[in-house]
Formats: C-alpha cells, sequence, structure tokens
C-alpha cells in the first residue's frame, strides 16, 4: 500500500444534552414540584495509535468525525444518555497539529495511546435545581454547551531505528533488500523510491531493528527540487543514519572523489535547512557499489574522500547488490542501538530516582499504560 504520511481531518464533539423543565404530575399528590432531569454531557473524540496501521491513506476518504450528541434530560428527574465517544485509529508515529494555531498538541509514539482531541459538551440543569422557598415551580433550565471543534493536521513520523540517506541511485533501497525481507522498488534511474520504504533487520532470534529507505534527496531540496524534503520528517525519529554514497559516480569528466565529496556537503546542507538536530544524529558514511571499482583504487579512493570531508565517525565500503559486507555494517548498527537504549534507561531510572518515586521495571504493565489517556487541552 502506498504510504500517505499528512492528512488534514475536522473533529467535532457531541454536543451536551439541554436539562428538561417538568413537574410531578400524580393522583392524590398536589404539588409535586419541579422533577426535571439534566441532559446527558456529549461524547468526545479520541484518537488512539495503532500499531497495525503505517499509513493515513484512510482519512483521504473521510474527513470528518463526529461524536454523539447528550440526550435531552426528562420528568421524573430521569437524567438524559451521555453521548458515546468516538474513537479514531492512528499509526503509531503520528503527530497531531492544531490547524488554526499551528501548535502540536500530542504525539503518539506508542500502541495504545489515546488523546483526546475534542471534549464532548456538558448536559444542561433541569428545573429542579431551580426550585427555592420563593420560587416553588420554576420554568428555568439551561441548555446543553457546545462540544469541541477542531481542525487536525496529522503527520506520520515513521518509527524507524535506522534511516537511509544519500543521492538517488546511490543504492538505498538495494541495501534495504540486502539486509532484510522488504522489497523496495529498484531500477537503474533516479527517484525509483517515491516514498519511504520500511524493512526489519534481525540480527538474531530476540535482537532486531526497523530500517527506513528514504527517498533520495538532490541539491536544492530545500527549494523544492527533486522530491523536496516531503519525507525528511521521518528520519527525525530515527537513533542513527547511515550516509550512502556511490563510490564509482557517473561523471567520468569529473574527478570521482570532488564528486563524492561535494555530494555528501550537499546533503548536510539539506538537513540543515530542515532542521539542524538531524546533522547532531549519529551519521555514519557507507561507501557503496564497491564491486564497480578496481580493488587497487578502492582503498585510495575512499582515504581521499575521508581526508577531504574530515570524516571522524565510522565509515563502511560495501557492495549492496552482491551483500558483501552489508552484514558488519548491521551488527555494528545492532550494538549502537542497543547502547543508545541502555543509556535512555538509565536515564530514566535516574530521573525517577531524582523525583522521589522509582521508575516502573521496563516492559511492565504499568509501564505499558502509564499517561496513555492524555487530553489535548491539558
Amino acid at each position: 500500500m502506498k504510504l500517505v504520511d499528512e492528512a488534514e481531518i475536522l473533529v467535532k464533539a457531541g454536543n451536551g444534552g439541554d436539562g428538561c423543565v417538568s413537574f410531578r404530575r400524580e393522583k392524590f399528590i398536589p404539588l409535586g414540584g419541579p422533577n426535571g432531569g439534566d441532559g446527558g454531557n456529549g461524547g468526545s473524540v479520541w484518537l488512539v495509535a495503532d500499531e497495525n496501521l503505517n499509513t493515513l491513506v484512510d482519512f483521504r476518504h473521510e474527513r470528518k468525525f463526529n461524536a454523539q450528541r447528550g440526550q435531552n434530560g426528562m420528568g421524573s428527574q430521569m437524567y438524559g444518555r451521555g453521548g458515546d465517544d468516538t474513537e479514531i485509529r492512528v499509526p503509531v508515529g503520528t503527530v497531531v497539529i492544531n490547524v488554526a494555531t499551528d501548535e502540536i498538541i500530542g504525539d503518539m509514539t506508542r500502541h495504545g495511546e489515546r488523546l483526546r482531541v475534542a471534549q464532548g459538551g456538558r448536559g444542561g440543569l433541569g428545573n429542579m435545581h431551580f426550585k427555592s422557598s420563593t420560587n416553588r415551580t420554576p420554568r428555568r433550565f439551561t441548555p446543553g454547551t457546545e462540544g469541541e471543534s477542531r481542525e487536525l493536521r496529522l503527520e506520520l513520523k515513521l518509527l524507524a531505528d535506522v534511516g537511509l540517506l544519500g543521492f538517488p541511485n546511490a543504492g538505498k533501497s538495494t541495501f534495504v533488500r540486502a539486509v532484510s525481507a522488504a522489497t523496495p522498488r529498484v531500477a537503474d534511474y533516479p527517484f525509483t523510491t517515491l516514498y519511504p520504504n520500511l524493512g526489519v533487520v534481525r540480527i538474531e532470534q530476540d535482537r532486531s531493528f526497523v530500517i527506513a529507505d528514504i527517498p533520495g534527496l538532490i541539491e536544492g531540496a530545500a527549494e523544492g527540487a527533486g522530491l523536496g524534503v516531503l519525507f525528511l520528517r521521518h528520519v527525525q525519529r530515527n537513533r542513527l543514519l547511515l550516509h550512502l554514497v556511490d563510490v564509482a559516480p557517473f561523471e567520468l569528466d569529473v574527478d570521482p572523489v570532488t564528486q563524492i565529496a561535494n555530494e555528501v556537503r550537499a546533503i548536510e546542507r539539506e538537513l540543515a535547512k530542515f532542521d539542524p538536530e538531524l546533522l547532531r544524529k549519529p551519521r555514519w558514511l557507507v561507501f557503496n557499489k564497491a564491486d564497480l571499482v578496481p580493488e587497487d583504487e578502492l582503498d585510495a579512493r575512499v582515504a581521499a574522500v575521508l581526508e577531504a570531508l574530515d570524516w571522524t565517525q565510522p565509515h563502511f565500503v560495501v557492495s549492496a547488490i552482491s551483500k558483501t559486507n552489508t552484514w558488519p555494517v548491521c551488527q555494528q548498527a545492532m550494538q549502537h542501538l542497543d547502547a543508545v537504549r541502555v543509556a535512555e534507561l538509565e536515564a530514566t531510572e535516574e530521573a525517577a530516582a531524582a523525583a522521589g518515586a522509582p521508575g516502573p521495571a521496563p516492559g511492565s504493565a504499568s509501564d505499558a499504560s502509564a499517561g496513555n489517556d492524555r487530553d489535548a487541552n491539558a
């Protein structure tokens, strides 16, 4: 299914039911008094994160969501029934933005997480609340309040551990095919990948990570060249970036070292324009298509590029098409991700200890459910 990673929807919570004006009328009971009941509360609209979804395509066809109205109050002090809530399933990784204010009101990052985006109206009061010693027959009631209405923009940021960057035809899709069971489209022309693809890299039985193939960037992407930076939001959540470069560029009349170095710097400039934080993420350089360069030239070319870039982070030389040296990249990536997760867990425990309360055990039921229900108005 084609990835749709942005959509706008209109949510409307249910109005509260009106209070009732009624008087008790029974045989042999004169002056029964007011007995009008209250109206029911309107239903609210909730977003629920669902790990079984991976696209926002459903919202291209259904854009308006309404919760049920509260029932009006009735006589005999009967309260109206509350309206049913409406739950909208969205993929895990969805960012919820208020279109009117451009404010981020929620980030759905865990399965089962719930976010209330429109609060239902309160039911009105019946006339039984307005009786007094001086007003025995009140004919006053209050109407239910109106439920909230919001226009929301949903942006999906894929929850992948590792993201692939690079110019078109750098071999990103081929790399994903080589290390996972994913089958993104591969062809010998630029912009073959038109939307992100995910693959699961399984190192051992219980050790794996998710890798994302991002459509290729070119210089000037921030100004709309090529596919622009349309999909760069998907690498904002990545813990590690693999920057793939073609070690055997096409232009034969230009020094290949200069070409490779210029392409790397061009990508870095586009990252900085989109979000400077992306340049602070761990980013490893992967020289791909090593099978196209003679062995006696390959090491010298790689060394010259590293020197030209003053590169200090890890680098690898691979051939994705033949799967040469791709597995060591995945093993080191897994080690890096394990270290990051341990550091995050230690930071969480330290923060909990500083707050005076022990944090929940990892993977426990309390950890999975803590903070799952949130309110956009909070």
